[in-house]
């Protein structure tokens, strides 16, 4: 009987930790037929049913938890052991995978990455972006990037960018005629372009001025759920929006959109690249953040 290879053992992996083959497939880029066939061949070489099956859930068995438990520090050691090899010989190779927020990505994308595939031209980055936060560990990336109040409090956590604002936005159409708010309660006789987070829930806006902080509940017609649709949706004349500053700044530069409020609209804790921090950093995250802070 042949023994099982290094890629069956990371097919098991990937299943096992996300118990499930459609997430488990888009993360080693194979088909799900193909993960469900190597999974089969593993248990026949093993001899053993390492997964329990059904049309909607997959689940380990005693045999394939204890092998989980034993697979997993070693394969994570081997990768660690290959990078490191690599990089005595200045090259570093292997795949690096962030996860973050569109504006996020689009940061690392202008200021980053660029510089560092010049640099380390062996590694694959791969980058999500999503608006929902996702457990990093979970999701098998090796780093995240979210805005400081966002990242869980055992990462070790990086700023990237510096503090950044939220501004109340609408265009000079919209506003023409109608009474400028200067308070965040004066939003009530308004037109807002309301946001829905990933959770479900709806965005209250929250604004702040010499220590008095104010959450509003705001009125509108319309409800996105992308900073860069809201944005436009205000320079069309649709309403107010509040969104991060990096999506207003083209449209305030080109004089399509104009701040209100921008006096309650104080700096807040920017972007910061996490990981885990009971976890060996991969030499590949570590030159990517030595890049970022350069």
């Amino acid at each position: 009987m042949s023994k099982p290879t290094l890629t069956d053992l990371k097919a098991f992996k990937a299943v096992a930790e996300h118990q499930s083959f459609r997430r488990a497939a888009d993360l080693l880029g194979v088909s799900r037929s193909s993960l469900s066939h190597t999974l089969r061949s593993l248990e026949r070489r093993l001899g053993t049913r390492l997964l329990h099956r059904t049309t909607r859930s997959v689940s380990l068995t005693h045999s394939g938890e204890r092998l989980l438990m034993r697979l997993g520090p070693l394969l994570g050691e081997l990768d660690t052991l290959l990078e490191e090899a690599s990089s005595l010989e200045g090259r570093l190779t292997g795949r690096l995978r962030i996860n973050g927020s569109e504006a996020a990505i689009r940061l690392l994308l202008q200021r980053v990455v660029p510089a560092f595939l010049a640099r380390h031209n062996g590694v694959e980055l791969d980058l999500v972006a999503e608006s929902r936060l996702v457990d990093i560990v979970e999701q098998g990336f090796d780093a995240g990037i979210r805005l400081r109040e966002a990242v869980p409090k055992d990462m070790v956590a990086i700023p990237v960018g510096g503090s950044m604002r939220f501004l109340a936005v609408a265009s000079p159409d919209y506003l023409k005629g109608k009474p400028i708010p200067e308070t965040p309660e004066q939003l009530t006789m308004h037109r807002c372009i309301r946001q829905r987070l990933p959770s479900g829930k709806l965005y209250r806006w929250e604004f702040q001025l010499h220590g008095q902080e104010v959450a509003v509940d705001v009125p509108g017609a319309m409800t996105l759920d992308s900073s860069q649709l809201m944005v436009e949706a205000a320079a069309d004349g649709l309403g107010i929006a509040y969104v991060p500053e990096p999506y207003a700044q083209p449209y305030l530069r080109d004089a399509m959109l104009v701040t209100v409020l921008e006096a309650w609209c104080p700096e807040i804790p920017g972007l910061h690249l996490y990981y885990p921090n009971n976890r060996h950093v991969p030499p590949s995250l570590r030159a990517f953040i030595d890049v970022m802070r350069e």
